[in-house]
């Protein structure tokens, strides 16, 4: 049986997970590919993230038209390869249906946190990251281990997030291949 082209692959992680870097190295290593990425896009959402986590952070909430819309222009190019830097994976029911393999990249907390620190307050204060540090241990977390136990258990490949960029690109390159 050939296989579908393009093979659409979600890139899922937490913020700071590394998601954006993969899927630019990803790029980078698969032929004839495009990509697309989440925070490209101005969503209509929820408007306070963490008590959409607290209500059960249901996907559907999100209105993922634009990037729905992106999808399916790209999927009727000649292409091999769509690459999503996309958090929710399967769990949106309107997107599922055009991804063909989700990638999660399991990153540790500490690691992520200060990967987001690092890349969002470059000219930030200090008092900024204390303000943010605050959110994030008093509400905040709870968004990151939800990910763990929503959208993890249902990725096609785990990946460890403390490992190199090249590395995490070539175990997700050697499993692409077995893809039908």
């Amino acid at each position: 049986m050939e296989r579908k082209l393009p093979i659409v692959i979600a890139i899922a992680g937490v913020s700071g997970g590394g998601k954006t870097t993969i899927t630019s190295e990803l790029k980078g290593k698969l032929h004839n590919c495009k990509t697309l990425y989440f925070d490209d896009y101005d969503f209509d959402g929820p408007d306070d993230f963490v008590e959409w986590i607290e209500n059960g952070s249901n996907p559907e909430e999100w209105n993922l038209s634009p990037l729905i819309n992106d999808i399916k222009k790209l999927i009727n190019e000649p292409l091999d390869y769509v690459i999503l830097d996309f958090p929710f994976a399967y769990l949106h029911s309107k997107t599922r249906e055009f991804i063909d393999f989700t990638v999660f990249v399991d990153t540790p907390l500490d690691i992520a946190m200060a990967r987001r620190i690092i890349r969002d307050y470059k000219d930030g204060s200090a008092k900024d990251i204390l303000l943010d540090m605050d959110k994030y241990i008093i509400r905040g977390r709870k968004g990151y281990l939800d990910m763990l136990d929503t959208v993890k258990p249902y990725s096609d490949l785990i990946v460890d997030g403390e490992l190199p960029i090249s590395d995490i690109v070539s175990i997700i390159t050697k499993n692409i291949v077995n893809i039908e």
